[in-house]
């Protein structure tokens, strides 16, 4: 009883049953909910909060949004696109609630792969073909469940740095929460 009270008085506090974090997929999807929640609450639910804190947590969390909802992902960039159009108070409203509801969808390997290639696309000119090759066979290897998540995302993260690509320095896809936890570890 309590618990149902609780998510009805505060629906955006992620919320799981302990039992349901065994599953090691739940479980990271539910500390991917968590630390959003908390870069959202430092963000946008403050006083301060104006379009361009907005477009900044937005940009920095495309990627991660896309790991769980496309449906999502295209909602949140028209709200963002069309923010000067509509009351503050409102564009922050239905940001902040569908930007919740996007991480109650599970992040699958086939929305990481998608994630995965769709960065690939900004290395295009800039990385040798062996280096690209790498890359992509990493994430072929993940997708046949041969290595983690984080293979394909060290790989990335080595190449955003090397090339300093700096719009993918900024994504949380590739570093949501503390590495110490070794969520992506997992097959």
């Amino acid at each position: 009883m309590f618990s149902s009270e609780f998510m009805q008085a505060f629906p955006l506090v992620p919320v799981e049953d302990e039992g349901r974090l065994y599953d090691q997929r739940l479980k990271e999807n539910f500390i991917v909910k968590v630390f959003s929640f908390y870069r959202l609450k430092k963000s946008l639910l403050n006083k301060n909060s104006k379009l361009k804190n907005l477009v900044e947590f937005h940009t920095q969390h495309k990627f991660l949004i896309l790991a769980h909802s496309r449906t999502h992902y295209q909602a949140l960039g028209r709200i963002v696109a069309e923010s000067k159009k509509n009351p503050w108070d409102k564009v922050l409203t239905d940001y902040i609630f569908l930007f919740m509801e996007a991480f109650s969808y599970k992040s699958t390997n086939k929305k990481n792969i998608d994630v995965l290639l769709h960065m690939m696309g900004f290395f295009k000119k800039l990385i040798p073909t062996v280096d690209k090759k790498d890359i992509l066979d990493s994430i072929e290897d993940y997708r046949k469940e041969l290595v983690p998540l984080i293979v394909p995302i060290i790989l990335i993260r080595h190449y955003v740095k090397k090339y300093d690509v700096t719009y993918l320095k900024d994504q949380l896809y590739l570093s949501p929460h503390p590495k110490e936890l070794m969520l992506r570890n997992h097959f």
